[in-house]
């Protein structure tokens, strides 16, 4: 991911961050290319966005842990032997889920690192990370309420992923001068769940028609009214 502009609206952010909606299958297709059997590009690209959509549509229905691949071949169209060619079982799909939302977890601060004003960096990391988590949302909630399902190994590597956001939210506050009233990781902590409210329950926020965009703006008001 490139550096953007400190002033971005949600269409402005989707037009600068790489990994989108449509460019995440390039991506998966691409880290995992030694995994999956399928060659031909289209096609693995087609079927990786069927995986991984009736992945989340029957976790959300009856559970990442009660899904069987017979039911995601039922969902998808693909054959048993067809899906094995994109995943091995799983395991693999979490694994595969965690390491996009860890993925673009560690660039987000790399986007904004070039802003000097720290309050004006932090600003732009909460509210790119939250418009990150609109775009990827199924794959944040995934992670967020089904981390359980991941090897020992990988549900580390999820915590460690979101302790980084904190440490490094932490460390912007810890350059704010005036100092912020507070402990400086619990203020991390907090701000995090604020943002995390967005992809955690979505169904909120869609009953009262708030707009992305107004969300954004709403916390950062908060932000400030506390930091200055």
């Amino acid at each position: 991911m490139g550096s953007v502009s400190s002033r971005f609206d949600f269409e402005q952010f989707q037009k600068m961050t790489p990994l989108n909606g449509d460019t995440i299958w390039t991506y998966l297709v691409d880290r995992h290319a030694e995994r999956i059997g399928v060659k031909r590009r289209k096609p693995a690209l087609e079927n990786m966005e069927k995986i991984f959509g009736a992945t989340f549509r029957l976790a959300n229905e009856v559970g990442f842990r009660a899904m069987s691949l017979r039911d995601l071949c039922r969902e998808t169209g693909l054959s048993m032997g067809g899906l094995y060619g994109y995943i091995e079982g799983k395991d693999q799909l979490a694994e595969m889920i965690e390491d996009v939302v860890r993925h673009a977890t560690y660039e987000m601060p790399r986007m904004f690192a070039h802003i000097e004003a720290p309050l004006e960096r932090l600003e732009s990391l909460v509210r790119g990370t939250i418009y990150l988590s609109e775009i990827l949302q199924p794959w944040f909630y995934f992670v967020y309420m089904d981390s359980r399902v991941l090897k020992f190994e990988q549900r580390g590597m999820a915590k460690n992923s979101e302790l980084s956001v904190q440490t490094h939210i932490a460390g912007i506050l810890d350059e704010l001068k005036p100092a912020p009233k507070g402990d400086t990781t619990l203020l991390a902590a907090h701000i995090m769940a604020m943002f995390q409210d967005w992809y955690v329950k979505p169904w909120k926020y869609r009953a009262a028609k708030v707009h992305v965009d107004d969300f954004a703006d709403s916390v950062l008001l908060f932000l400030r009214s506390h930091l200055t």
